[in-house]
């Protein structure tokens, strides 16, 4: 969908996914980017489209030759239409902060009950899509998540043993990685939930996800420490400052953890913004 008809609106992309043909053009585009229709049966190219039936024809020998463009997606199985489920994909990568399945349900006119369900498959699919490393300049973070004592019954507390203070037990580790300015200049965030925050699976975190000899930053976290000869690595103190205006602390890092990667608009670093005064 990233063409220089791709909505940039709400409004837009309602008006722009109620036309089937734009929801066909795209899905086939993120399916079968080298513009070859296969068949999800058999693998075969010798498809052809049947415009009246808004199905496809498969010419291989197998008993289930036509298939619509939900088959073998996520979509498949869902009475939702692409009007509604590409304005859900669109409103999902678009909206900075995450977005509810009540939000999304008022949003698109379905109930509450039909978004979860929409962005459970959704969020899924995202999380499970690009496995490229980063290689430009990547932040990290990472977090505890979990609700706080003080709002918790009192069984509930002694389930999850917490305790009086900044207890950790029954907190989820939460690791952050962001791609300031990546390709095509657009930043992207990946997320992920770790067994703990421990060194090993800190730095295995950032190995996997970021290329040897990118621009790393991050906190003074010990778990970050030894990364300096694979990295060029940047220590940033909290308590003095954040890195380059872009907080990434737990508590701001305002992001729903299953959607996994989202592109967003980061804002620019001092040094970006000396650049582009000079270049205008």
């Amino acid at each position: 969908m990233a063409t220089e008809a791709a909505p940039k609106t709400l409004r837009e992309a309602i008006l722009f996914f109620a036309d089937y043909q734009n929801c066909r053009k795209a899905v086939e585009a993120i399916r079968w980017p080298d513009g070859v229709v296969r068949c999800p049966q058999c693998g075969s190219d010798r498809v052809t489209y049947l415009a009246s039936q808004r199905r496809y024809k498969c010419y291989g020998q197998h008993p289930k030759p036509q298939f619509s463009l939900k088959v073998g997606t996520i979509f498949e199985d869902s009475p939702l239409g692409f009007d509604k489920w590409l304005p859900a994909l669109w409103l999902l990568t678009n909206c900075k902060n995450g977005i509810s399945s009540y939000e999304l349900g008022r949003a698109l006119g379905v109930t509450q009950k039909s978004a979860w369900f929409m962005l459970h498959r959704l969020r899924m699919a995202l999380h499970d899509g690009d496995t490229t490393k980063f290689d430009g300049h990547v932040e990290a973070d990472e977090t505890y998540i979990g609700g706080k004592a003080r709002n918790m019954h009192a069984s509930k507390k002694r389930r999850v043993m917490m305790k009086r203070g900044r207890s950790i037990a029954g907190k989820v580790a939460v690791m952050a990685l962001l791609d300031r300015h990546g390709k095509d200049g657009v930043s992207q965030v990946r997320t992920e939930v770790l067994s703990s925050l421990r060194k090993p699976h800190v730095q295995g975190h950032v190995r996997k996800h970021v290329s040897a000899g990118s621009k790393l930053s991050t906190d003074a976290f010990f778990s970050y420490q030894g990364l300096d000869g694979e990295y060029t690595h940047r220590v940033i103190d909290h308590a003095e400052a954040y890195v380059d205006g872009v907080d990434l602390g737990g508590k701001q890092l305002r992001m729903r953890l299953p959607d996994g990667m989202l592109e967003i608009n980061a804002p620019l670093t001092a040094e970006e913004k000396k650049q582009q005064k000079r270049r205008g």
